[in-house]
């Protein structure tokens, strides 16, 4: 080095003076904070897998007490959480209303007849804006496509139920599908096509399919940097009953042991898994005795049940397919995955003329309030009421990078308008108070990530249901609950009687007037956003 050079090394290597430097180092901060934005985590946020099934009930699946061979969802909640106070609204479209938007189906229009939510902002909608990439796969439920509400990829059923074999129109050397036909032919997406009527493949059933197209999607966008949401809306196991011949063959004898015995051995599991304890009564049966039924009857009943089953194994077989190729692509560890019922299992009977065995395409048959109520262990009702039978539903939450105690069990009171709040505050996404012009409700839930944490979390606002017939308010471990239009409130104290099996209305009358007058409230101040 010459001199020179020398000389100017040596003036740059001598100390800053303090103040000096200590003004670099803020500035230096201050540009690597800038360039990193705010600190929202966003580098590690998870990818998000909901999925959700029509009309199961709480007891059904194996890890809630079920007889029901589901290995994958049984392994997700040995490793994660299982809730089981959490809720829907008892019934299909206004419970996935509350899902996709954070608010009560009443806040958004949806309460009185399926349609587009209004003053309202989807999961999709808010994901979308903190860089997920968006997928749906399902059922929707709804009147328009959800790729104009904030997802990228949609395939599925936009109506109700359908033919699971084929929605569509008959098809070559087969029977004529067993459909409604006053919804016929039922409206199907594609991404931004809208096919009516969709007559699909001969090898298609719906769960598979669903699945078919989400790991073309994960195949497609697994490898991006953004993390992506998957909403799994599988329709089954909602009737039509019917299921692929080799899983309904796995249950065919199962179900002649009688209502009496699987509810009394679901019964068995919940308490040996603590799910429920010695507090709780079983409620009162209102199924017949099986003994009762003639043999023919008790033969069409035990199939009915083996189909039911088989639709619910095929779901779990299908996770399976989604939970292998997380693994395939790496993704397993840091995807929260969410399962839960649309509501619960259902008594209803659609009665529609058909031939061929129980279970396949040419014969529509539905569960029945008999087998519901096995279904729904340990409570009371069904699918339309706002009893426990009605709108608890299982929830698994498994999310290998924050749940560290794998297995446990959670009563926390929770409802789906917080999926919402625990979504967006995971992916760091901002819940709008406007969007695209529009006025937005302000979301009405929680976030859950303290739960999923193993923190304490305190809901400080009631939760209400209403549902034509039934409607509820449940307030701390009050629960005000009726069904029938003139029918009087009943209390049940949820700490000791989640099966709602002794009314404490009229030991509690202050109670029964406090709780009544916020329903009430609650109800009138959205009254005028019912569809007219």
């Amino acid at each position: 080095m010459n001199q020179a050079g020398d000389q100017t090394f040596r003036s740059y290597s001598k100390p800053l003076d303090p103040v000096i430097r200590t003004c670099i180092l803020i500035i230096l901060a201050i540009i690597m904070v800038s360039c990193q934005g705010p600190d929202t985590g966003k580098e590690n946020r998870p990818n998000v897998l909901l999925i959700l099934v029509d009309d199961m009930g709480w007891s059904d699946i194996g890890c809630y007490g079920g007889e029901v061979s589901t290995p994958n969802l049984d392994s997700l909640a040995h490793r994660g959480i299982r809730f089981t106070q959490f809720h829907n609204t008892s019934k299909c479209f206004p419970s996935r209303a509350c899902l996709l938007t954070g608010v009560y189906a009443q806040q958004c229009g949806y309460d009185r007849g399926y349609s587009q939510p209004i003053h309202a902002v989807t999961l999709g909608e808010v994901l979308q804006t903190a860089g997920y990439r968006t997928l749906w796969s399902g059922k929707h439920h709804g009147i328009e496509n959800p790729v104009t509400r904030g997802f990228d990829r949609y395939y599925g059923l936009r109506d109700g139920a359908c033919n699971h074999f084929n929605p569509g129109i008959q098809r070559p050397d087969e029977g004529v599908p067993a459909q409604k036909p006053r919804l016929s032919p039922r409206a199907w997406c594609i991404d931004d096509s809208l096919i009516i009527p969709y007559t699909p493949p001969e090898d298609f059933y719906t769960t598979d399919y669903f699945t078919n197209y989400a790991l073309e999607w994960l195949d497609q966008y697994g490898s991006e940097n953004n993390p992506f949401f998957l909403f799994m809306a599988y329709t089954a196991p909602h009737d039509p009953l019917m299921a692929w011949p080799e899983d309904i063959d796995k249950y065919r004898d199962m179900y002649r042991a009688g209502y009496e015995k699987i509810r009394q051995a679901r019964t068995a599991r919940q308490l040996e898994m603590g799910l429920i304890d010695e507090r709780f009564k079983l409620s009162e049966p209102q199924f017949p005795p099986w003994m009762e039924l003639s043999p023919e009857k008790q033969e069409t009943e035990a199939l009915t049940m083996a189909v039911y089953a088989a639709m619910i194994d095929r779901v779990d077989q299908n996770i399976g397919r989604i939970l292998a190729k997380l693994r395939q692509l790496g993704k397993d560890q840091n995807t929260l995955i969410l399962f839960m019922s649309d509501n619960g299992s259902s008594a209803e009977v659609v009665r529609i003329p058909g031939e061929g065995e129980i279970g396949s395409l040419t014969r529509w048959t539905s569960l029945a309030g008999d087998w519901a109520n096995v279904s729904n262990t340990p409570y009371r009702y069904f699918k339309n009421y706002s009893h426990e039978g009605g709108i608890c539903t299982p929830l698994i939450a498994y999310w290998p990078e924050v749940i560290s105690d794998g297995g446990r069990v959670s009563d926390f009171c929770g409802h789906f308008i917080d999926i919402m709040p625990t979504l967006a505050e995971i992916a760091g996404a901002e819940y709008p108070g406007i969007f695209k012009g529009d006025s937005i409700t302000p979301v009405q839930g929680i976030s859950l990530l303290p739960v999923l944490k193993g923190e304490d979390l305190q809901r400080n606002t009631p939760l209400y249901w209403e549902w034509r017939r039934g409607k509820a308010i449940r307030e701390g471990k009050w629960k005000l609950v009726s069904f029938g239009l003139e029918s009087d409130w009943e209390l049940y104290d949820m700490d000791t009687d989640i099966t709602e099996t002794s009314n404490l209305a009229n030991d509690h009358p202050e109670i029964v007037g406090e709780l009544s007058a916020k329903w009430d409230s609650w109800a009138r101040e959205y009254s005028s956003l019912q569809p007219k």
